[in-house]
């Protein structure tokens, strides 16, 4: 089991947001969070976010997966909202020990691979059963990174990170219903999971809680 380092976080729970709104909620946690912050929220219907290196005008045809878009802080491709459930995670790089950038990767998304195990999937790092398919692409559930989640054989969610000298935040999406939209990759759902966004929430905080041995300051 991980552990972490400090015992004692602060717990925000969001209601459905803007793209705008939520992106700018994870800026001011990165520079203002003064204890360890898990945040758990969801987005208004049928937006969308780009990474911190794309350029909106560059990205064909954008318009037709919403006019309600946000520029993350992260990198990565453009990732559908709407159908998901997010997570932020906010605190010091020193709680991180040695560990590298992929390890860090690994060590903050075990929370995740627990939380699929434990509605009966079976996780695995995309870099374990798909090596020769790890890629870039300027849409987030095309792409293969080795720490992205692979669940028979199909990629679901993504993360990403973003560093100060003194802090570190990662943030991803867990879609929980299929997104009619073009390049939304899989959902729960497509997995026979049937989750909401209140149960969703509860057993991503659990997972959360149990994976890191902490507890929650609200």
């Amino acid at each position: 089991m991980a552990r972490a380092l400090n015992t004692e976080w602060r717990f925000i729970d969001s209601p459905s947001l803007s793209a705008q709104e939520n992106m700018s909620i994870d800026a001011s946690l990165l520079t203002g969070a003064n204890l360890p912050v898990f945040r758990l929220y969801s987005w208004e219907p049928n937006c969308f976010s780009i990474g911190r290196f794309q350029k909106i005008e560059e990205i064909k045809d954008w318009h037709i997966y919403g006019k309600k878009w946000a520029q993350r802080i992260t990198g990565g491709g453009l990732l559908l909202h709407g159908f998901d459930v997010s997570y932020t995670v906010v605190m010091p790089i020193a709680m991180l020990g040695k560990r590298s950038v992929k390890q860090s990767y690994e060590y903050i998304c075990e929370f995740l691979l627990n939380f699929y195990k434990n509605l009966g999937l079976h996780p695995h790092w995309a870099k374990d059963i798909l090596p020769d398919s790890l890629s870039h692409s300027s849409f987030c559930q095309e792409g293969f990174e080795p720490y992205d989640i692979i669940i028979e054989g199909k990629k679901i969610g993504g993360n990403a990170q973003k560093r100060t000298k003194d802090v570190i935040l990662q943030h991803g999406s867990i879609p929980i219903q299929n997104d009619p939209r073009a390049q939304a990759g899989y959902s729960l759902e497509a997995f026979g999971i049937s989750l909401d966004i209140k149960k969703t929430k509860a057993l991503l905080k659990k997972s959360f809680c149990d994976t890191y041995d902490i507890r929650s300051k609200s």
